[in-house]
């Protein structure tokens, strides 16, 4: 198996909408991710937030799905969560330490919520972070634009602290490295 994994975050219908920050290259970088990703046999992991019972993005309800446009291929893993964090009672963390991944390679929704917290939970439980860029999104909130806010984590906060930020397509040459590594 792989050693690096590709964790698509919450890239679910009710919130992958054309407001996200440059949506058009979000979507675009998702879809040459996950392609390059099962084309190097790296696996590709969706995780889903679930905000409870009677809330719109809860399990049961259409905006939970995955986004139709990058929808699991047979056989690929979605993990659901309560909270921000995909590592806290989902079982992914134990999944992924039993598979001996090191790597993660983290896209998907929202940079200030469970991206960030994925970033940094995911470095403090000792994985090699990989953010490609404009792979992660958010909307305009109370006190930034989507785009400072963008900006301010993948440019300042992450890098060089939690996680290497790179373009998309070395995030794909760093998967295309560990295929021809193991061959």
């Amino acid at each position: 198996m792989s050693k690096t994994v590709l964790l698509v975050i919450d890239v679910q219908e009710l919130i992958t909408k054309s407001a996200l920050y440059q949506f058009g290259t979000f979507r675009a970088n998702l879809k040459k991710l996950i392609n390059a990703a099962r084309e190097n046999g790296a696996e590709v992991i969706y995780v889903r937030h679930d905000d409870g019972a009677d809330k719109p993005l809860s399990k049961g309800k259409h905006g939970f799905n995955i986004y139709h446009e990058i929808a699991p291929a047979l056989g690929e893993l979605i993990f659901d969560k309560t909270v921000n964090s995909p590592f806290k009672e989902s079982g992914l963390l134990k999944y992924l330490n039993k598979n001996g991944v090191e790597r993660l390679i983290v896209a998907g929704l929202q940079t200030e919520y469970c991206i960030d917290a994925t970033v940094k939970c995911g470095f403090e439980h000792g994985f090699e972070i990989i953010v490609p860029g404009y792979a992660n999104s958010t909307f305009d909130n109370d006190y930034l634009s989507a785009e400072k806010t963008y900006e301010y984590y993948n440019n300042f906060i992450w890098k060089n602290r939690y996680a290497r930020c790179v373009s998309v397509d070395e995030a794909i040459e760093l998967m295309n490295n560990e295929t021809n590594e193991t061959e």
